[in-house]
């Protein structure tokens, strides 16, 4: 019976490892309406997804008020940072991506080292990041997307995610083979980020 929780912590990882060419832009914005464009566009960056469950991960190790705090942490700042970044207010989009990179190798690392960090640096550390996921999301809005109905979307799509990664956390803790397996995933985590990271200096 222990099996089959950890099979689905893996397979699920696996699955969000593997990349997709797609783009959210104005083609998407015509197939599939503003919200629904919106919603799927944190899907479909690599960088963002992985950065986005490793933040429901991280809550979930945290355990207790952060379950919930953490992830609406990140959330609420990713809107701060939406809005700045639509009217392209703030640094330029090297930095952005810098910091985003930084996002997915350093929860990653949080994770393999299986170390609970205090919740109000948790928050901290989180908000700064869902600031420059909401950045780089907010300048990307295509012209022809209804601009608050397109962040409605990537902003449920983002919360969605982050319960995906609170579930995935939370199974995976209650076996200590499963934090294993979530261990090693997360080094793979990290290491998509040093090469986000490299890419973009």
């Amino acid at each position: 019976m222990r099996q089959r929780p950890l099979m689905l912590v893996a397979l699920t990882f696996s699955m969000l490892m593997v990349p997709t060419a797609a783009s959210a832009h104005e083609g998407q914005v015509i197939r599939l309406g503003s919200f629904l464009a919106g919603f799927t566009h944190p899907v479909l960056g690599l960088d963002h997804l992985l950065a986005m469950v490793s933040v429901g991960v991280v809550s979930a190790m945290i355990g207790g008020r952060a379950i919930w705090t953490v992830p609406a942490t990140f959330v609420a700042m990713m809107a701060v940072g939406g809005l700045l970044g639509s009217a392209q207010i703030g640094p330029g989009s090297t930095f952005v991506e810098i910091g985003i990179a930084i996002s997915v190798l350093g929860l990653g690392i949080v994770i393999a080292a299986d170390r609970n960090l205090p919740l109000g640096l948790a928050m901290v550390v989180v908000g700064f990041f869902g600031l420059l996921h909401g950045y780089a999301h907010g300048s990307e809005i295509p012209n022809i997307a209804e601009p608050v109905v397109y962040a409605g979307g990537f902003l449920s799509g983002t919360a969605i995610i982050h319960l995906v990664g609170v579930l995935i956390g939370d199974q995976a803790r209650r076996y200590r083979r499963g934090r294993r397996v979530l261990r090693t995933l997360a080094v793979g985590i990290s290491a998509v980020g040093l090469m986000f990271l490299v890419g973009v200096l």
